[in-house]
């Protein structure tokens, strides 16, 4: 069986066992989120090594930045869930008298959840909780580029579930034509702006409804009054997780001119106390995860001002924590999302400066702000379009189960995390149920001068 019909078979099965409604019930949906919760505890090892053969990622960070918050993701759903499920009543109309109304959480089918290689594990199983709580079943494509965790998420799937519930399919652009061109109830994307481009073109083609997560130029701005000292810690540290390859990692630099000198030494240090003074001997600083990005976050580097590292090491695909200096514009670097350790550098003299670099291009993920003014922070959020925030920190917005996280724009549409993960896997069905006993003739025809009066006094 070819590659194409295998996935048609996967889909027809799945949408069969969701015709079932076996995977609906409250008991069903507890059970499978504590399976994925015993898996992944007996798992953390072998998860780990797999994030250290595909990313060099030092067990802490394994822990901190994927096993850690799928845990936790899972957690929060198994105390909320019940509680989410139930139907929610709303106020009745009065034209719609004596009726009840409310709204009735229902699992949309068949999803199709594409995940990215920066975060192999947690950016799959993050939506696929979600999905799967809500009463769907699943079909997972994991990036091929990490594909020691794609192989590991295969495993793991494959000895929980049956394939008609969920099933994972790796491969390359092959098996994502074949799965995009099925029928699906929902696609979850997470991965870059030209892709997504192209999962939503297909799934326009069926009107599914899809959330695309993807990425963007996310600006950080370290203002006048900020604490130099710890925002280049809390910069520093954003920008060296995963070596810089993460969707909301800071992207360039907008730093005023009277303390760039300062707040360069102070970001240079901190680097140094996290990865070393030679990061790329370090065993637990991370790899560019393959030969293309390397060569591309290499040619980057060209015709810049480099103030600090710059650092690269092509056979084991590391490069240096690397500052640029005097930045233009106009320069490649500030073309594309850099997804990797290089960090530019632009001053300026007041915030009207930074809202116009910002504004004059695409809505980032992520905004982050260095300051002490409330006044500052209004301005930014009042004149700003983007994703998400921190202020006077970086990427801890992604990690509350009470805030949603998504993009607007070009670095995405629609949310997730916690309950709004619930949110996106769910159709909120309206549902009126009304009286047997009694009818106003008000609302058939004909419609007279008499009613129509009525009908305009009541609906003011």
């Amino acid at each position: 069986m070819n590659v194409r019909m295998m996935i048609k078979d996967v889909v027809k099965k799945q949408r069969s066992f969701f015709q079932t409604n076996a995977s609906k019930s409250y008991q069903f949906r507890k059970k499978v989120l504590v399976q994925l919760y015993d898996a992944i505890v007996s798992k953390q090892e072998a998860i780990e090594e797999a994030l250290y053969l595909d990313l060099n990622k030092s067990k802490h960070e394994a822990y901190l930045t994927e096993i850690g918050l799928t845990l936790k993701e899972i957690r929060f759903f198994k105390k909320h869930l019940k509680k989410w499920m139930k139907a929610k009543k709303v106020k009745t109309e009065i034209y719609n008298f004596p009726a009840k109304s409310y709204q009735l959480p229902t699992a949309y089918g068949v999803v199709l959840i594409m995940s990215p290689w920066n975060y192999p594990f947690y950016l799959t199983m993050a939506p696929l909780i979600g999905a799967l709580a809500s009463g769907n079943t699943a079909i997972v494509k994991p990036s091929n580029y990490a594909h020691h965790t794609a192989d590991l998420i295969e495993k793991i799937m494959h000895d929980l579930f049956s394939e008609d519930y969920v099933k994972v399919i790796k491969g390359g652009r092959e098996e994502n034509q074949a799965l995009l061109d099925q029928k699906f109830d929902y696609i979850f994307f997470t991965g870059s702006t030209k892709v997504g481009k192209i999962v939503m073109e297909k799934a326009a083609k069926n009107l599914t409804p899809v959330t695309l997560e993807l990425g963007g130029k996310s600006p950080t701005i370290v203002a006048q009054d900020a604490n130099i000292d710890l925002a280049a810690k809390r910069i520093a540290f954003g920008k060296l997780i995963n070596v810089g390859q993460t969707c909301i990692a800071p992207d360039y630099l907008l730093v005023h001119e009277d303390i760039k000198d300062e707040f360069i030494d102070k970001l240079k240090d901190h680097m140094i106390d996290f990865v070393g003074k030679e990061p790329i001997k370090n065993t637990n600083y991370g790899k560019i995860i393959n030969q293309d990005h390397f060569e591309r976050l290499v040619n980057l580097m060209q015709n810049q001002h480099l103030i600090y590292g710059g650092d690269k090491d092509q056979s084991n695909l590391k490069i240096s924590p690397t500052i640029l200096d005097e930045v233009s514009l106009d320069d490649d670097i500030m073309q594309e999302e850099i997804f990797g350790p290089l960090l530019p550098i632009i001053t300026f003299k007041n915030l009207d400066e930074t809202v116009k670099i910002i504004n004059s291009k695409p809505h980032p993920l992520a905004l982050y702000l260095f300051t002490k003014s409330n006044q500052a922070i209004q301005k930014i959020l009042d004149h700003c379009q983007f994703g998400g925030a921190c202020i006077n920190d970086t990427l801890t917005q992604v990690t509350s189960d009470y805030l949603p996280f998504g993009g607007v724009g070009q670095s995405g549409m629609g949310q997730y995390h916690g309950k709004a993960s619930f949110n996106t896997f769910t159709h909120h069905r309206r549902i009126v149920k009304q009286s047997h006993w009694f009818d106003i003739p008000l609302k058939y025809m004909p419609f007279t001068k008499k009613k129509m009066k009525m009908i305009k006094r009541v609906l003011k």
